[in-house]
Formats: C-alpha cells, structure tokens, sequence
C-alpha cells in the first residue's frame, strides 16, 4: 500500500487508480471502491482520476468513463464513449448558459459600454451554439 502523504505525486495517484480500474474490467469501480481498492485516501483518489484525465488517458488510449451505475471505468465500447460525451456536453450546455443568463447578460445590459463583457459574451454565445449542435448531432 502507498503511503499516506499529502504529498503523494499525481503520477503515482493515477498509476494505482489505472491499475484498479484495469483490474476492475469491463466492470467500473465507485470513488469509495477506489479508495478501498487502492489504499489511498479520497484526496488521492480524486488526485488519480485527475491525473488519468489530464495525463494518462491519452497516454495509453484508455478513454475514461464516469456512470452513475457504474462509477469510473475503462470501456472499450465507442457507444460508451459517446454516450458520456453527449451526457458531458449537456451539462456544460447548461453551465454555460447558466452562467450567461445569470451573470454576463444582466452585466452586458447594466453596462454595455464595457469592452470586456462584449468580449465575453461573442465567445460564450459561440461556446453555446457549439455545444447545442454537438448535443442534437446524431450519433
């Protein structure tokens, strides 16, 4: 078992992570099965799953997938992959255009003199026509 330090690098998270996600397939493991699996703490585990996704994911072409049912988890099936792109892209949809409504549009109108908030809205207003495409595209 690895030690229990905070400083425990990224790389060595998501190596332990990796390995009990591939030991785990085609099944997927809950953060706490990770933990329990692993021996590391939420913090690493967490640390882990950052790292696979930033670094090691790509590294090794083991798309990573996260379910409700099923937790993390290496699928092999593209089905899946898109699935969790499509589920990912709604939610950032709704992040983006929650953030426009609530924020950057009272903050165009109450200033519209302001260069910066222009700026941000042409590029959030095209983030948000990308995303809504994407999200009807079919599969």
């Amino acid at each position: 078992m690895p030690p229990r330090s905070r400083g425990l690098a990224a790389n060595v998270c998501g190596d332990q992570v990796r390995l009990a996600l591939l030991e785990a397939r085609p099944a997927g493991l809950a953060t706490q099965q990770l933990v329990r699996a692993t021996g590391l703490s939420l913090g690493h585990v967490r640390k882990g799953i950052l790292y696979i996704r930033e670094v090691s994911a790509m590294a090794h072409l083991t798309p990573l997938i996260w379910t409700p049912d099923d937790g993390y988890r290496f699928s092999t099936s593209p089905d899946d992959w898109i699935a969790y792109e499509r589920s990912r892209l709604r939610t950032e949809l709704t992040r983006i255009s929650r953030l426009l409504s609530a924020t950057v549009a009272p903050h165009a109108a109450s200033r519209p003199e302001d260069d910066w908030v222009h700026l941000v809205l042409g590029q959030l207003n095209v983030v948000q026509a990308a995303l809504t495409l994407l999200s009807k595209a079919e599969a």
